[in-house]
């Protein structure tokens, strides 16, 4: 019979994290049937029942989970010494990074260049999605760091902000030229859940403007597009078009408004793994650079 090992606690934990054996495996860069011949394993030696079927679910016991929250510090902790002693040189591992769009062009570029050059051994999996599934994500355990729109509150995460980003009022240089909301335009914007959206409904109440449509759009590159095109004018975000109004190719029509778009990096409350704390950390030191001179900063 094997001895209990560190790999059978962390086996343990993912499958308490994600919720099956299937999610588990692909989390630990194993098979299924090898990860339930590790519970099994463990299960022989302490003759107990560690999981329990929760509809598609696998949910620890009540044993089991007091045997995962006695362990799981134990288990953290001698992962930490053993990178701390290598300052993390040896750190490996998949990080599966989540983003909304407009952090992602703001400063994940430079996140990801740090970790490239100070963690080889670490690899990422990013994926562009919506604040509230981010969440979501984060909550369930499918992703281990995200970047999203602030400020965002909840018992069961852990936030860094990492600083803002101006908005601005833009349009075609054919619209601007022909007065700009002096016509009857359309305006583009995020769906109603995007602060941005909030943003554009409160300046155009406080011009007293009435644009012929609002469309909204989930993408802020299709809306650029659109908007340079000369298809109405929009409030974007300034790092994602400042290359745009230094061309020429987008032009301010109205003042920037007062409010800006908070940026957050959030990981878990209970995350105990020491690389994905270790990463939170830098993050925390990432900072958006609302500047137009500047680009956002990571310091080593």
């Amino acid at each position: 019979m094997k001895r209990i090992a560190l790999y059978h606690l962390e086996t343990l934990m993912w499958i308490d994290r994600l919720g099956t054996f299937a999610a588990a495996a692909q989390r630990l860069n194993t098979t299924q049937p090898a990860i339930s011949a590790r519970v099994r394993e463990i299960e022989e030696q302490l003759g107990l029942s560690l999981f329990q079927r929760d509809g598609r679910r696998m949910v620890l016991t009540a044993r089991g989970r007091r045997l995962v929250q006695a362990c799981e510090p134990l288990r953290s902790g001698l992962e930490q010494v053993l990178l701390e002693a290598s300052d993390f040189a040896g750190a490996t591992g998949a990080v599966r990074i989540g983003s909304g769009e407009i952090a992602a062009a703001s400063c994940l570029p430079a996140f990801i260049g740090a970790i490239e050059r100070d963690r080889p051994g670490v690899t990422m999996e990013i994926d562009l999605d919506l604040t509230a599934r981010l969440l979501q994500q984060l909550l369930s355990g499918t992703r281990d760091i995200v970047f999203l729109a602030g400020p965002v509150a909840s018992p069961g995460i852990r936030t860094a902000p990492i600083g803002s980003v101006d908005l601005v009022w833009a349009a075609g240089p054919a619209v601007a030229r022909a007065g700009g909301f002096a016509q009857d335009l359309p305006v583009w914007s995020l769906p109603d859940h995007s602060p941005i959206h909030a943003v554009a409904l409160h300046t155009l109440a406080v011009h007293g403007l009435a644009p012929r449509a609002l469309h909204t759009c989930n993408n802020v590159r299709t809306m650029i597009e659109i908007v340079c095109g000369g298809q109405g004018a929009a409030v974007l975000p300034e790092t994602m078009v400042r290359e745009h109004l230094r061309s020429g190719s987008l032009v301010e029509i109205l003042p920037r408004p007062e409010q800006r778009i908070h940026f957050e990096a959030a990981i878990r409350t209970r995350e105990r793994e020491p690389v994905i704390l270790e990463l939170f950390e830098r993050a925390g030191r990432l900072k958006i650079d609302a500047n137009p001179e500047h680009a956002a900063q990571l310091p080593h």
